[in-house]
């Protein structure tokens, strides 16, 4: 059906559930399951969920070339057509939502709906320098990028009800699981730019943001929603991480969503 040849789907990938498509990108330093597993059981309930896993994360070697977004969106296409689905939903979170962005701009007719979560058109001036130290943080001192990244990614109010013992907790899980291939994942990032996709992209959209984000702001937020053709937006009052802060909310505005378009 796609007007484009698709590579071999090389990529790591995880299958759960039956249903309908869905297929899924993750955020950069993490993983498809660091990303959506709080609220993979509810999403697999009812429909067919695949994941992939960019190069450095979960089961896929890292990368020796930079990254390529193209790339990035070719294989999750290719990850659902090599598990049956011939059309699907994409859902993206934070570089995940650009990759699923120029996946159903590079691949429309195999894209059924699209749901976009914390994530932006391109990167701005505040994410340039939060990449910058993300990416040199994370070749030094994982510990330290830890830091750094629960500082950012929570939002004030989880961040200001945590106890200090839990805090700690926190941060030590984010060191923990911190994919190999966060260096090349930031480099990727400044590079990211669909803002000329997004009047081409035809499924109908659905844009989450975040309003308590300190990486991909309101603002960017919106520019996706007033640029994608008809996607409507909604808030979840969290920072960077809705799977950390309201996964139940966050599952039931994806599922909803994909019931109203059958998708």
């Amino acid at each position: 059906m796609s007007q484009r040849t698709l590579p071999a789907a090389t990529f790591a990938r995880t299958v759960l559930g039956s249903g309908p498509g869905l297929a899924m990108a993750h955020g950069a330093g993490s993983s498809f399951a660091g990303t959506y597993g709080p609220i993979l059981d509810g999403l697999a309930a009812g429909h067919t969920v695949v994941g992939i896993d960019y190069p450095g994360s979960g089961d896929t070697p890292r990368s020796t070339t930079p990254l390529q977004l193209d790339d990035l969106a070719d294989q999750l296409v290719a990850a659902a057509v090599a598990e049956g689905q011939e059309t699907f939903a994409l859902s993206g979170y934070s570089l995940g939502g650009l990759v699923a962005m120029r996946a159903a701009a590079r691949h429309p007719e195999r894209v059924s709906a699209l749901v976009l979560t914390a994530t932006l058109p391109h990167i701005d001036n505040r994410l340039v320098l939060a990449m910058s130290i993300w990416r040199k943080l994370a070749e030094t001192d994982r510990g330290l990028l830890a830091e750094f990244l629960t500082m950012m990614a929570l939002g004030v109010d989880a961040l200001e009800a945590m106890p200090r013992e839990q805090l700690q907790q926190i941060v030590g899980f984010s060191a923990a699981s911190i994919a190999d291939g966060t260096p090349e994942h930031a480099e990727l990032a400044p590079r990211a730019d669909v803002r000329d996709d997004l009047a081409s992209i035809k499924a109908p959209t659905l844009v989450i943001s975040t309003t308590q984000d300190w990486f991909t702001s309101t603002r960017l937020h919106r520019q996706i929603a007033d640029g994608i053709p008809g996607a409507r937006l909604v808030e979840i009052p969290t920072g960077h991480l809705p799977m950390v802060e309201r996964p139940e909310e966050w599952q039931k505005l994806i599922t909803d969503f994909l019931a109203q378009h059958n998708a």
